[in-house]
């Protein structure tokens, strides 16, 4: 598995771009634009992008989708809980800075825990993680997790936009990320990567040395 990792419009979100070594499928970890940066990244693997995989539907992260899916026809994936941000696409981008264009167009929504995609040789299984959003999500390939906004180095999502809970994402957190092994990679949306072990005893929020 190889992951590239592309630091994205004037919020600095983390894109991924996963690719299977042998049969060059690849998905992006979210689209939050700056599309030819994506494309030269494929480019340079000849890397096919088969996949969208949104970690949740804030206009940070889904600003990019339209353009990628009109130049590859990537197969788009979101949680059905983060459909009503979709809904507000519009709204949010105007407030935010980004371009005011129609919603994005989600091809498949994810309905239940645990659901698997196919990427060539790689299994991406999903975790249903609200707290951050309704619909947040984590993907886990191999050793690798991606964690939107959920899970950051030593940090969690904000809990106060519409949507968010710091209940449930204690409970994510706590019942869900932190029964994964410790050696797992966290690959954020936003900052450095880090590990489930040093999340697990680090984090100021949730972490066994935590100040909270």
């Amino acid at each position: 598995m190889i992951v590239e990792t592309i630091v994205v419009n004037h919020f600095q979100v983390n894109n991924y771009l996963v690719i299977c070594e042998k049969t060059k499928e690849a998905a992006l970890i979210d689209a939050g634009g700056d599309i030819d940066k994506v494309l030269n990244t494929a480019k340079k693997y000849n890397a096919n992008i088969k996949y969208v995989l949104n970690t949740h539907g804030h206009v940070d992260h889904v600003a990019g989708i339209c353009e990628l899916k009109e130049k590859t026809g990537a197969k788009v994936f979101l949680h059905k809980d983060d459909n009503f941000l979709i809904g507000h696409y519009k709204d949010h981008a105007q407030i935010y800075g980004f371009q005011k264009e129609n919603a994005p167009e989600i091809d498949e929504f994810i309905k239940e825990d645990g659901f698997e995609i196919k990427l060539g040789e790689l299994v991406v299984k999903t975790i249903h993680t609200p707290g951050h959003s309704k619909g947040s999500v984590c993907y886990v390939i191999d050793n690798a997790m991606f964690a939107g906004d959920t899970l950051f180095c030593e940090s969690v999502g904000r809990t106060d936009l519409p949507g968010g809970s710091y209940e449930e994402l204690k409970d994510s957190i706590e019942n869900k990320l932190f029964t994964l092994s410790d050696d797992i990679k966290v690959y954020p949306g936003h900052g450095a990567s880090t590990s489930i072990g040093h999340e697990k005893k680090y984090n100021p929020f949730f972490g066994k040395s935590g100040l909270i």
